[in-house]
């Protein structure tokens, strides 16, 4: 049995003296690449430790690219040849009887293009732990759908998606999101991107359409690749900037008012009045209205939509079932006004709804049976305890604790600066090579003389962490970013 003298360990976190003492075994040879190493259980009874302490250790060597694990059979010394490289840039290695602090960290950007090391802790929200999402539920919904939906599931929608989706959207809208809008009027459709193409069919391509930037470069390259007109709109403190919004000459504005990504702003109920007096000035303006990761609104009340207190009838709302389910789930919907609405059944409804007919009836029944609400109030209890979780183990860290955290009340994420002289580029770079995947705020501006482009900032999106993960990623936030 693997076995260390932890007496020998002066001050440090048993886990990063365990990850030490294992690493520097590898490094030397005395763990042999291929070897397996004991299971946490096992490991942290032979130490008199607990098992979050093992499984932290083993965390931090994965993410390092040290050891891998196999399903069902452990955890194992990474071959040779995939270790080379890294062994060649490690630094010296520490006496273990006498360790005081941590290794400092490898010149990641010494490394090839795509490293060795393996991604291990995503901090950019794209992924979901798998415990995350309701499958004993999903999969009671699929039966029954399968033995009592047959009829249906062989018969094609309508254009806008099956009715019993729509009522299901209706109600939930109505009911947490005060909006009052008519089955008739939603459309549904397999994620955002198809319904912002149809949403320029609608408007024509020849409008000009603002976006936000800083903001998502995926509606920029949708909008080009229509050949669609669109222009940049700058945010402030409060959202879209109205002297931006005027200089621009915007027709159609794209806005998250709700929480935008990535400043995780919240725009308040003035900017808001404002902007809806912006679109009451001509009658050949829109706001398309994306309402972002309004679900998990951890603290305070929900934000009321721009829809709800619009008064022109030209706001088309949108959002999506890829951050409150699974991004893997493409279900995303639009409310279109009740021009809007005609427009499509008399132009676009020869389009096939593009979500399979299956997946919307388990979807309505989700909904509808309140299974849905039950799903966000789990997950919102999860996410209270993980955010408190990572942003203590932050503050009490010495070097992460000089950084400032802000907008860490709204949404899934903040943000977090920290005062380095590292080019952002550097930083991601050295945080994908060390198994961390990161993004910088800068990453979402457009380049424009027009604005200061922030630096040093970086989104901390915990949505894909576990509480016991969190130690071992404040541990690469401080490599990486002091």
């Amino acid at each position: 049995m693997l076995t260390y003298d932890l007496s020998k360990n002066k001050g440090n976190s048993l886990y990063l003296y365990i990850y030490e003492c294992i690493r520097q075994d590898i490094l030397t040879r005395k763990l042999e690449a291929g070897s397996a190493l004991p299971s946490k259980r096992s490991f942290a009874a032979n130490l008199g430790v607990s098992n979050i302490t093992v499984e932290n250790a083993y965390a931090q060597l994965m993410a390092e690219g040290y050891i891998y694990s196999l399903p069902r059979k452990g955890f194992f010394v990474t071959p040779l040849s995939e270790m080379e490289v890294a062994s060649e840039y490690a630094p010296k290695l520490l006496d273990v009887s006498g360790l005081s602090g941590i290794s400092e960290p490898y010149d990641v950007s010494a490394l090839p293009e795509n490293g060795t090391n393996q991604e291990q802790f995503d901090l950019t929200g794209r992924t979901l732990m798998p415990d995350s999402f309701p499958f004993s539920v999903w999969a009671k919904l699929t039966r029954e759908i399968l033995s009592t939906r047959q009829q249906e599931l062989l018969t094609p929608p309508p254009s806008g998606g099956v009715v019993s989706l729509r009522y299901a959207i209706a109600n939930y809208l109505r009911a947490f999101r005060n909006m009052s809008v008519s089955p008739d009027q939603i459309i549904i459709g397999a994620g955002t991107e198809y319904l912002y193409g149809l949403i320029m069919q609608l408007l024509g391509f020849d409008r000009i359409y603002g976006i936000e930037n800083p903001g998502y470069s995926t509606i920029r390259k949708i909008y080009s690749s229509y050949d669609a007109r669109w222009v940049p709109v700058l945010m402030d403190t409060d959202g879209i900037s109205l002297e931006s919004l005027y200089e621009s000459k915007t027709q159609v504005l794209h806005t998250s008012p709700s929480h935008h990504f990535p400043l995780g702003s919240v725009t308040p109920i003035s900017r808001r009045q404002e902007l809806i007096n912006w679109l009451s000035e001509s009658g050949d303006r829109y706001i398309i209205e994306d309402d972002y990761d309004s679900e998990f609104r951890l603290s305070g009340k929900p934000i009321p939509t721009l829809k709800s207190i619009d008064t022109t009838g030209r706001i088309i709302y949108m959002n999506t079932f890829n951050k409150s389910l699974s991004s893997t789930i493409r279900i995303s919907y639009m409310v279109l006004p009740p021009s809007l609405m005609e427009q499509f059944n008399n132009q676009l409804s020869f389009y096939s709804c593009s979500v399979p007919t299956f997946e919307q009836y388990t979807l309505a029944e989700f909904l509808s049976r309140g299974y849905f609400e039950k799903h966000l109030n789990r997950m919102r209890t999860r996410y209270k305890k993980i955010k408190a979780a990572l942003l203590s183990e932050i503050k009490n860290n010495p070097q992460l604790s000089k950084g400032a955290i802000s907008q860490e009340n709204g949404g899934l994420h903040f943000i977090f600066k920290i005062n380095n002289s590292l080019d952002d580029n550097y930083v991601i770079k050295k945080a994908n090579g060390s198994g961390l995947k990161l993004a910088s705020l800068s990453q979402y501006y457009l380049d424009s003389s027009d604005v200061e482009v922030p630096t040093g900032s970086f989104i901390i999106n915990y949505s894909s962490l576990t509480e016991e993960q969190i130690p071992a990623v404040v541990s690469l936030m401080e490599r990486v970013l002091c």
